[in-house]
């Protein structure tokens, strides 16, 4: 299952709590996800900053359980339920969110003081997002992408073949392959033998990896019988491996077949190709940076 949204959390990190003993907030990280069922899969979702999803979710949870007066914070790093968590929890709730905390005016006092008041769908008083702000951010960064990576893609598709090999070698060196004694080299036009590049990963070129690309439209799949002939092309570079990259995508019979053979290819479609462009900036360019702070634990817990 996905990682639920933060104030699902609240009501498992309240049951961790609700022995009445002070526990360092990390260690009510794993039972309030046990208590979720959620797996090791779930457990390893990460941010691209690193942070697990999970981990930021019950940050968020305790620090709104906290300014509700639900949650006491006894001392650094730790947190304890108190008289008004107890009660909540008695209530046996289903579920706790903003709009079951706005019952208390330190946690209006709360949304006020973070600029998150708003006006619930039934005008009955403040509520917040359900994604935390390092969430919100992602989701942002996630979005811009995407329509990032389509434009990107049409503006491959809108080049003549031969300005795709370039950008694939390009590519492929932007991402650390050849090294610096190495070397990538446009092979593509007539004659090219079914390969339109290669990258030598040692200045002996005793290490090299193929590069075949299709610049092909949205509708026009890369099928078995290209990459048969791509395999074929390496056989005759007595290559065992390649990187075939398309602006479309690769058929199921493609695929299927490259993971019979005992080649080593690698498969990039559009889709992905338009990801590595703008992860390496290839054809990209990073334009703002944001910071995004939150309390230093760890400063709080020094004596």
């Amino acid at each position: 299952m996905a990682v639920p949204e933060f104030q699902t959390f609240m009501v498992p990190v309240l049951r961790v709590m609700s022995d009445g003993q002070m526990r360092h907030w990390r260690d009510v990280e794993a039972p309030a996800a046990a208590e979720l069922g959620l797996t090791d899969e779930d457990r390893a979702d990460i941010f691209p900053s690193g942070k697990t999803r999970i981990n930021d979710r019950v940050q968020w949870a305790i620090t709104h359980l906290v300014q509700a007066g639900v949650l006491t914070r006894p001392q650094r790093g730790h947190v304890q339920i108190n008289d008004r968590g107890r009660a909540l929890l008695a209530e046996n709730p289903k579920r706790v969110d903003g709009k079951v905390l706005s019952q208390f005016e330190e946690y209006r006092d709360f949304l006020g003081r973070s600029r998150e008041k708003a006006t619930s769908s039934n005008g009955s008083g403040p509520t917040e997002s359900a994604e935390t702000p390092l969430e919100a951010i992602a989701d942002a960064v996630r979005a811009s992408n995407e329509a990032l990576g389509a434009e990107v893609l049409q503006r491959v598709l809108d080049q003549p073949p031969a300005f795709l090999e370039r950008l694939v070698l390009k590519l492929l060196t932007a991402m650390g392959y050849g090294g610096r004694a190495g070397a990538a080299e446009h092979w593509g036009g007539s004659g090219d033998g079914g390969i339109d590049g290669v990258v030598r990963q040692d200045v002996l070129g005793l290490d090299r990896v193929y590069v075949q690309a299709k610049r092909y439209a949205a509708d026009h799949p890369v099928g078995r019988p290209d990459i048969q002939a791509f395999v074929g092309a390496l056989h005759g570079q007595q290559a065992d491996r390649g990187v075939f990259i398309t602006t479309s995508r690769f058929s199921a019979d493609a695929r299927s077949y490259v993971e019979r053979i005992p080649n080593r290819i690698v498969l990039i479609d559009g889709r992905r190709l338009a990801e590595l462009m703008i992860l390496h900036n290839v054809g990209a360019q990073d334009e703002s940076t944001f910071v995004l702070k939150r309390v230093d634990e760890d400063f709080f817990e020094q004596p």
